[in-house]
């Protein structure tokens, strides 16, 4: 069974459907116990750091997800997602994070990133961007190297550089995919990024 979370940010149902698309049963929870009995995890969103961290703390959740990446079982963020699993983040002040991931989610652009390559860029940072891969993560498994995906984000995560499996050029290199053992996690939107995105989302229903 894959639980994808529900914490009252994020559009759920798309990734249920695309999941649904592909032949997997996916299932919506907000339940510590349904968290711990998953096979699979995802961790979706769209919104604030602080209020999502809120709202995970308020439903009980928090030490479910730790518990639940403990177990080795396979865990996928996605977007705010991504950014909640990691130590803290930059937005609307400074918020701990899930701390599944070390590492600090940062603003576009930070004030030693602004240069003629970032000049005329909009912030947030929408539409479609290539990834760049730099190794063999399980969820990229058949996604060609500059695949294009669909990002909306005004801020990216910023992890040590061995759990970065792609990158993305915005006027800057950021980390669009992270790989940890058995944590994966899209800045962008796989639900929303056509057939390179139902193959990734394929390839983390089939990992063990």
């Amino acid at each position: 069974m894959i639980r994808i979370i529900d914490y009252g940010m994020g559009n759920l149902r798309s990734v249920q459907k695309a999941l649904e698309r592909l032949g997997f049963h996916a299932a919506l929870t907000q339940n510590p116990h349904e968290i711990l009995e998953a096979d699979r995890l995802i961790l979706p969103g769209v919104g604030a750091f602080g209020a999502a961290m809120v709202n995970l703390e308020r439903l009980g959740l928090v030490e479910a997800i730790r518990e639940f990446v403990r177990s080795g079982r396979p865990l996928l963020g996605i977007c705010l997602g991504m950014q909640l699993l990691l130590s803290e983040s930059q937005e609307q002040g400074l918020f701990r994070g899930l701390d599944i991931i070390p590492g600090r989610v940062v603003k576009f652009f930070k004030p030693e990133d602004l240069r003629e390559a970032t000049s005329g860029l909009k912030v947030p940072h929408m539409g479609w961007n290539t990834l760049a891969r730099t190794g063999d993560c399980p969820l990229l498994k058949g996604v060609p190297d500059q695949a294009s995906v669909y990002f909306v984000h005004s801020y990216y995560p910023d992890p040590p550089r061995e759990f970065v499996a792609a990158t993305t050029d915005y006027g800057i290199d950021f980390c669009s995919v992270i790989w940890k053992d058995n944590i994966y996690a899209t800045q962008f939107h796989p639900e929303k990024s056509g057939t390179v995105g139902l193959r990734m989302l394929e390839n983390f229903a089939a990992i063990e």
